[in-house]
């Protein structure tokens, strides 16, 4: 099931993304009596992808991400990989979603984009072993880690380099039909004005989904709603404002962003 969060008439929802996009206006959204996090059901009321706007899936107390979880990322940038997962945050202000703006930060002139696969937790954990991994994950969405890359190079807390407002894109929906062995085994691109920058699987991963939620879960809880990014492969590059972004995830969808000026 494909899980969006959107808004209409000024009213916000969960629903379910149902039909295909080879047909026009072949997406619905049937609406969701409830949230994802719990049992729910399907309300019936159906209404067309297109009537409505589509909004970051979920809003994470905390978005937790992984550094040089891919070999050839991290020898791209001159680094080495850690011997155990690198997380970081990124805080909630950081989340937009499908078509919002990404909006270049008054402080870096070397913004990069960082196609990401996201998991999305569906219930409160804490120490979770491995064999347990898959019962806490509601499902997966696509990612960008937008990073300030000087800022990055410059400052030894990244807080300000991948975490300033609109640096964390998050859709368009959340795919809850793939299974670890799926999500561990996903092509992965970016694209900036149509032109192919990243393109990896996510069976490159240095630490696969298991090994992350288990290092992330002996530190902190997460909660229903909380998204872990990945890593991301190599190809990293730069956008400038008026560059359109697009994170694509076999099996998932794509996330477009558009890069524009701070006003």
């Amino acid at each position: 099931m494909r899980i969006a969060r959107f808004s209409i008439d000024g009213n916000v929802a969960f629903g379910a993304v149902e039909g295909t996009e080879t047909v026009p206006d072949g997406l619905v959204i049937d609406i969701i009596k409830g949230v994802p996090f719990a049992d729910f059901e399907l309300s019936g009321t159906k209404v067309p992808l297109s009537k409505v706007r589509l909004l970051p899936p979920v809003l994470p107390s905390k978005v937790v991400a992984i550094g040089r979880n891919y070999a050839a990322h991290a020898a791209e940038l001159g680094n080495e990989v850690p011997d155990s997962p690198w997380a970081f945050f990124k805080p909630s202000t950081s989340v937009i979603g499908p078509g919002d703006p990404i909006v270049y930060p008054s402080f870096s002139s070397e913004v990069h984009h960082e196609a990401e696969l996201a998991v999305v937790i569906g219930r409160m954990c804490r120490e979770v072993p491995r064999e347990r991994v898959k019962d806490v994950i509601l499902g997966y969405t696509c990612a960008n880690d937008v990073t300030a890359r000087d800022t990055q190079r410059a400052e030894k807390q990244w807080a300000r380099a991948k975490g300033f407002d609109s640096s964390c894109p998050l859709g368009p929906w959340i795919e809850t039909g793939l299974d670890l062995a799926a999500a561990s085994d996903l092509a992965i691109t970016a694209t900036v004005n149509g032109e192919l920058r990243q393109a990896g699987r996510t069976s490159e991963m240095v630490n696969g989904i298991e090994a992350l939620i288990v290092s992330i879960t002996e530190a902190m809880t997460l909660l229903p709603g909380d998204v872990v990014l990945t890593g991301t492969p190599a190809g990293v590059g730069p956008l400038n404002v008026g560059d359109e972004v697009a994170v694509s995830i076999e099996g998932i969808g794509t996330l477009t962003n558009k890069v524009i000026k701070r006003g």
